[in-house]
């Protein structure tokens, strides 16, 4: 059946969506030969479907799919192009569905996870990565979650679903149920994250408020005021004997901040519990509960004895004497949330590049309401000030010098310069002129610019750039999963040290072992206490759960900035680890704008090849032409080049268009005059073949043409060509169309090889079989690619180039930039097997292609490095995108991984030599030289040790991207040597002296 895309479908075609019925499925029915009960198993897929044209396309493959064996469910849209199948996975998969569809002239393709929805989460009230784990276990245990992923640094929570179990409603309120809170992330994430962000810093803020001034009198009175003599009436007056006015003042005072401000940490540690699971919140809860306990049960028993109490808890070993741990509880309390505070602040700087990026969205646009006439300027009639929202597709807007570009378009008038750095990473001012395209939120200087909307809102170039920043920020990197294994039993772990502690200091008391540089122990329970609540308390997950978010936020961030994006924190923790890095030519290593620099012409009457002098006359041939002036021309030149046009201008390929443009432009020949070619064919990697003017064309590489019989050796032309276009009555009856033997062809083989040698690409043209000419084009290789091949072999990592072009034009751009391993003459469906067998031989590979005929390698490489143009950047092989189509920035892409990756396992490092020392001392093994961490200094130093894991994170903003400099004008020496059937090897050429300088921060 012929393929029909949906905007041709007749308006009088209906659009049913066909649903099979099931009434009868549960009673255990035969349905298309298989059983449907409830025990059954049953899988949903979506499939794409290309080829449906009205509702008899819809009502056949609904038919034939529910008479397969195993299929139970049919839901097909038309519009849409989708089918909604459930089916028996016992019974049969995707691939056999797909082969079903095929069978009956349909083309299929399954849409991987089409069947579930996603949602994003806004999640507040996280404050380490086992929380992350609580809300993880607790929302995927529900029916229907396919997938959930909770970032910690972004507090974003991405769920995957399947709309038939569960909605967005139930996973909102299992988080919610857990003690946090859940909120929409709808895309539009710069005002809603900022509100979000602000009131919880601001609440944050107000509680620690609260919290401070009622623990300043506790304090006060617990460790300054009992310094001074003037203020001993507070320790010696009592209330009741054996209660202090300075033990009832900070009793007062302790008691709102431990269940007031506190509560926080109750509930979420309840919540935490209650799903059997431990968090910081439960050591928080732990450590200061039974400080504030035992502080009440000792002014209990002190009144009941009426024995007299002290409130300084710094002196532990004072003997004779009990003391109270009010002041601990509560500095406890606020010393976190000091921590927490200053955690969320350093925590929002990490986000600040994805925030810059939104800030360059502008809020404005003037539209203009323009009149054309047929002759003259066009008339502006309106002018006005719209919301950037209002914007549409093909809107004629108005660009004042100063103002900020207001979406993707394309100049219509004036001209001037814009500064595309913020965007782009190109820190030189860019030239625009009518034709030129703009990118929104780039900022034009110092000309007046009307511009045609061509995308608009999310679409646009800033707006792909910002979904994917926020897409890389949110995934997790793989080293994220060492702490969420260690998160798993660490708090269980620090709660068995803490007992264990407790009953070895108890032990100790009690035995009556002397310990060096102490006092006496008078009271053995409170001593041992002391060292409990230290350990519990110095403990902390969180450093460990910030360890890898952070940094990868900060890392995207500056990527994103120099104009380099990560499509999530995994590609970005793999690229470090390439050994070796794959080019595709065109487009990559070179310009991917080739021209036409010579061409030659075959079976002229004195039986030679006639070579180009790029020509203006006007070429008008009275066989093919049927109006033009009369003058002198070369009409064998005329019907080579007007036929040759004909053809290539049916194809799309690079080559083609470049053909095209040099024959339209530099030969004169007219589009108009062109004739459409019929039965065209196009080869991918090979060429095209048409029939023209009853004559049959075939144009394409020499490996091509040999295949059908048609060599330079046997097939070269010896008639004129204007002689066999014409009418067979007109023709000359002795006309001699056998090849030409009176040309040397070896002459020619070798003038071609020669091209080909320069790094050219020889196109020969083919006509009934008879070769009667050629075209060489040259694609001018990147002024960065060698810089950039050196650069790569210096950092010991492999460099290959993989093109579709012949042996000897391959090996000869290789060596203007210095690879020496090339995979030549492969054409693009075999791209991904080099790819593959690279891989196979144990290398980390990275693919560096178009990201459009390269797809399948960029998707078969480990890593998939993409060049785009500024806004082409939606490209969804590849797991990185260069912005600006400069190969320096594989070498950046490749290094900021290497820094952000070591800023990981430094962050890692930190956080396990923290808590691998900070416990053991709390525990009290430095006691015998005499140095001790009282409760609430372990408090403060736990809530600084997330603060410094962040600005540890932070540091990677100073990062310094290499600067490679471009040698211009080198010229490669020497041919190419030691070939191979497979990978031909070349020698390095002549070496280029380059500098790598370090720049902070900023794009060259």
């Amino acid at each position: 059946m012929t393929s029909i895309s949906s905007n041709s479908v007749p308006s009088y075609c209906s659009i049913p969506i066909v649903l099979t019925d099931h009434a009868n499925a549960e009673k255990g029915v035969d349905i298309n030969g298989g059983i449907y009960s409830p025990q059954t198993p049953i899988k949903k897929s979506v499939f794409r479907i290309v080829g449906m044209t009205c509702a008899s396309c819809v009502s056949t493959i609904e038919k034939f799919l529910n008479a397969q064996k195993g299929i139970f469910f049919v839901s097909v849209g038309l519009i849409q192009e989708r089918a909604e199948i459930k089916y028996d996975p016992t019974i049969l998969n995707e691939l056999d569905i797909i082969r079903e569809i095929e069978s009956i002239g349909y083309e299929a393709q399954h849409i991987p996870n089409g069947e579930n929805n996603q949602v994003r989460l806004r999640v507040g009230g996280m404050t380490c990565v086992s929380c992350v784990n609580i809300i993880q276990n607790a929302v995927s245990q529900q029916k229907g979650i396919v997938s959930i992923v909770v970032n910690l640094s972004t507090e974003i929570a991405t769920v995957m679903y399947d709309p038939e179990y569960t909605g967005t409603r139930s996973i909102m309120e299992t988080i919610t149920g857990l003690g946090f809170t859940a909120i929409l992330d709808d895309g539009k994430n710069d005002e809603s994250q900022r509100t979000f962000q602000i009131l919880e810093l601001r609440k944050l803020r107000n509680t620690l408020i609260i919290s401070a001034l009622l623990t300043l009198p506790v304090f006060l009175v617990g460790m300054i005021f009992n310094q001074i003599p003037q203020f001993s009436v507070l320790y010696e007056c009592e209330l009741v004997r054996g209660l202090s006015i300075a033990n009832f003042v900070m009793f007062v005072f302790t008691t709102p901040v431990q269940f007031g401000v506190g509560w926080r940490f109750y509930k979420n540690a309840f919540k935490a519990l209650s799903h059997r699971v431990a968090n910081m919140d439960v050591l928080i809860v732990l450590g200061t509960t039974c400080a504030y306990i035992y502080s009440v049960f000792v002014l209990i028993y002190a009144m009941v004895h009426k024995q007299k109490i002290s409130s300084d808890s710094m002196d532990l070993m004072s003997a004779g004497q009990v003391h109270t741990f009010f002041d601990t509880s509560s500095m406890l309390i606020s010393f976190i949330l000091l921590g927490k505070y200053l955690e969320t602040i350093t925590k929002g700087k990490t986000s600040e590049a994805i925030r810059t990026l939104m800030s360059l969205q502008p809020t404005t646009a003037i539209l203009l309401n323009i009149e054309e006439h047929e002759f003259g300027e066009p008339v502006v009639l309106e002018e006005k000030e719209i919301q950037i929202d209002l914007v549409q597709r093909g809107d004629v807007l108005k660009v004042l010098p100063g103002a900020k570009i207001p979406t993707d378009g394309v100049v219509i008038s004036g001209s001037s310069s814009v500064d595309e750095s913020l965007v782009t990473g190109e820190s030189v001012a860019i030239s625009k002129k009518v034709g030129d395209k703009l990118i929104g939120g780039t900022l034009n200087q110092n000309g007046l610019l009307r511009m045609k909307a061509e995308r608009v809102g999310a679409e646009t170039g800033l707006g792909q750039i910002i979904r994917l920043v926020e897409q890389a920020q949110t995934e997790k990197a793989p080293i994220q999963g060492l702490a969420d294994k260690v998160s798993a039993f660490f708090v269980p772990l620090v709660v068995i040290f803490a007992l264990l502690t407790f009953f070895i200091w108890i032990g100790i008391a009690t035995s009556g072992i002397s310990i060096p540089n102490a006092t006496p122990i008078d009271n053995p329970f409170q001593f041992a206490l002391t060292f409990m609540i230290s350990v519990i308390i110095i403990a902390c997950p969180c450093a460990l759960g910030l360890a890898t978010p952070t940094a990868v936020m900060v890392g995207t961030g500056i990527g994103a900035q120099n104009g380099i994006l990560f499509k999530g924190g995994s590609h970005l923790e793999r690229t470090h680890k390439i050994t070796a890095v794959v080019f595709d030519k065109t487009g990559t290593l070179t310009n991917g704008k080739p021209t036409v620099t010579e061409w030659e012409i075959f079976g002229e009457d004195k039986n030679k090849y006639k070579k180009n002098t790029p020509s203006s006359i006007e070429v008008i041939v009275d066989d093919i032409f049927e109006k033009g002036p009369e003058i002198e021309v070369d009409p064998n030149r005329a019907a080579f080049f007007h036929l040759v046009a004909c053809v290539e201008s049916a194809s799309e390929h690079p080559l083609a268009n470049a053909i095209t443009n040099y024959i339209l432009g530099s030969e004169n020949i007219q589009r108009e005059n062109l004739v459409q070619p019929e039965d065209f064919l196009a080869v991918v990697g090979q060429g095209v073949q048409a029939v023209v003017l009853s004559r049959t064309l075939i144009i394409g590489n020499a490996r091509w043409l040999a295949e059908k019989g048609i060599t330079v050796k046997d097939s070269l032309a010896s008639v004129p060509l204007t002689e066999i276009l014409k009418p067979k009555e007109l023709q000359v009856d002795d006309l001699d169309k056998k090849p030409n033997k009176k040309v040397d062809h070896s002459e020619i083989e070798t003038r071609i090889r020669t091209l080909e040698t320069e790094g050219k690409t020889v196109v020969l043209v083919s006509i009934d079989n008879m070769i009667y000419g050629f075209l060489a084009l040259e694609d001018e290789i990147k002024a960065e690619s060698r810089v950039t091949i050196q650069t790569l072999n210096k950092m010991g990592i492999l460099s290959y180039m993989l093109t579709g072009d012949n042996e000897r034009t391959a090996l000869a751009v290789a060596e203007q930039v210095g690879i020496q391993n090339v995979f030549a003459e492969v054409l693009p469906s075999m791209k991904s097997k080099k790819v593959q067998e690279l891989k196979q031989q144990g290398h980390v590979v990275g693919m560096v292609g178009d990201g459009i005929n390269d797809s399948p390698a960029l998707a078969e490489a480990d890593v998939g490095i993409a060049i785009g143009t500024g806004t082409d950047i939606a490209i969804e092989a590849a797991n990185i995108v260069l912005i600006r189509s400069d190969l320096r920035d594989v070498i950046t892409a490749i290094d900021l991984s290497k820094k952000t990756f070591r800023r990981i396992l430094l962050n890692y490092l930190w956080a396990m030599l923290y808590n691998c020392l900070g416990i053991p001392i709390a525990a009290g093994v430095l006691v015998p030289i005499g140095f001790q961490i009282p409760p609430m200094f372990a408090g403060l130093i736990m809530a600084f040790s997330s603060v410094s894991v962040v600005l540890s994170a932070l540091h990677l903003k100073t990062y310094k991207k290499p600067m490679l400099e471009i040698q211009m004008n080198f010229q490669p020496k020497g041919f190419l040597h030691h070939r191979s059937q497979t990978t031909q090897q070349i020698q390095p050429v002549n070496d280029m002296d380059f500098e790598m300088k370090q720049i902070a921060g900023e794009a060259q």
